[in-house]
């Protein structure tokens, strides 16, 4: 036993307490806890450029972005959990195509369309009917289209034909509506006027939103000259055939890296591939760019998008005269509303007016029963006398009034 007095003997120390072994449920949970997540995988219909052949594939986030060389950001785009407006961004190696019920990623060698279903089954109607046309105008194409317009091209007559289709189910409901509201007016018509009208402005944002895209990308030659994907594939391999030797040791001149930043980037050839991509550089949000390159022929490009942007603005133009035919009709109830106000207003000034008269009766009869005696009282004939005064007082004291509103033009003539 050590002595507290003996300086010469070691402190004490307090026993170890072990801890118990952690039960295997312990063990379990904490496995789970530094256990990586998985990407989950989605399913995707994809169409080859070469053969034409349309398969159902599983992908997730992290092999989609190597494949298709694209940022986590496009991706979300295509994500069926969240709602976006419509989208069409141009990449260096592929088209993310947002528009409507169509999501999908267009690249020279492929179509990937996204099944828009949150259990990961590939049952998607409009997404088959999508793919099979594309497969369908790819193999009897008369024009030599490259892959990526046929599938943009698609895609938007798709979006176009469904929004303008959306408008005249809408026309074919509003009219006889608004023609039955105008000849009653109802809170059941109101309400369901007021449904339309909610429907109207969903969809008008919807199709000026698709409107706005197209639009903003016809206006920007760098945005038309990234959809270019089979000619920039094209150029790329092409230059890197006939100056093989810029691949550096480990470097195949099949897969190089990126020819922009390349130490003989001053050689003829690559000067002539910026010069082909110097508007592929350019931003979607107005970056600055030389206007002394050399643009590149986007005229067919431009022409498709003009082509299907008169579709989307006639479709506009349907539904903003239907919401000039809303307001119209809401005027027109209003100042139907306002004239029946108009007339109660009268009704009640010649009601009050008559109030008045009658009014002078009951004044007349009160001082009559008051409790004093008269001569008048003795006479037989005196109460006819009184009676008829007293009407005829009130009838010229009511024309009087109704003369006055007249003048004053309070009633209509």
């Amino acid at each position: 036993m050590d002595d507290p007095k003996n300086p010469l003997l070691p402190p004490s120390r307090p026993a170890l307490v072990t801890a118990p072994p952690p039960t295997s449920f312990a063990l379990a949970k904490k496995r789970l806890t530094i256990l990586p997540k998985k990407t989950p995988f989605r399913s995707w219909i994809r169409v080859e450029a070469s053969t034409g052949a349309i398969s159902c594939v599983s992908l997730d986030k992290v092999t989609l972005m190597r494949r298709c060389d694209l940022p986590a950001r496009d991706l979300r785009l295509l994500d069926p959990l969240f709602l976006y407006p419509s989208t069409i961004l141009g990449r260096e190696k592929a088209i993310v195509v947002n528009l409507e019920k169509i999501r999908c990623i267009i690249t020279a060698d492929e179509l990937l369309v996204s099944v828009q279903s949150l259990n990961g089954n590939a049952s998607g109607g409009e997404e088959w009917e999508y793919a099979d046309e594309v497969q369908r105008r790819h193999a009897s194409r008369s024009e030599d289209l490259p892959f990526e317009f046929i599938a943009l091209e698609v895609a938007l007559e798709a979006t176009s034909a469904y929004l303008d289709a959306q408008a005249a189910e809408l026309e074919i409901e509003a009219y006889p509506l608004l023609d039955e509201l105008t000849s009653k007016i109802s809170t059941l018509n109101l309400e369901r006027v007021r449904r339309l009208k909610s429907k109207l402005v969903a969809l008008t944002r919807r199709v000026q939103k698709v409107r706005d895209e197209i639009e903003q990308l016809m206006d920007d030659d760098g945005d038309m000259a990234e959809l270019y994907l089979t000619e920039k594939r094209h150029s790329i391999e092409s230059f890197y055939t006939e100056h093989g030797t810029l691949a550096g040791p480990g470097m195949s001149a099949s897969a190089p890296t990126s020819p922009f930043g390349s130490p003989t980037s001053t050689s003829a050839g690559l000067k002539k591939l910026e010069r082909n991509f110097s508007l592929a550089k350019s931003s979607r949000h107005g970056s600055s760019r030389s206007v002394e390159t050399e643009k590149r022929d986007i005229e067919e490009i431009e022409m498709l998008l003009e082509a299907y942007f008169v579709v989307v603005d006639n479709t506009l133009n349907k539904l903003m005269s239907l919401k000039e035919y809303i307001d119209d009709t809401e005027d027109f109830i209003n100042i139907k509303l306002d004239n029946v106000r108009n007339q109660l207003i009268q009704f009640e000034l010649l009601l009050t007016t008559a109030t008045f008269v009658v009014a002078i009766f009951g004044v007349i009869a009160g001082i009559f029963g008051m409790n004093f005696e008269i001569s008048l009282f003795d006479v037989p004939e005196a109460f006819n006398w009184v009676l008829g005064i007293s009407g005829m007082a009130g009838i010229i004291i009511f024309s009087g009034f109704f003369w006055c509103f007249k003048r004053r033009r309070l009633i209509p003539l």
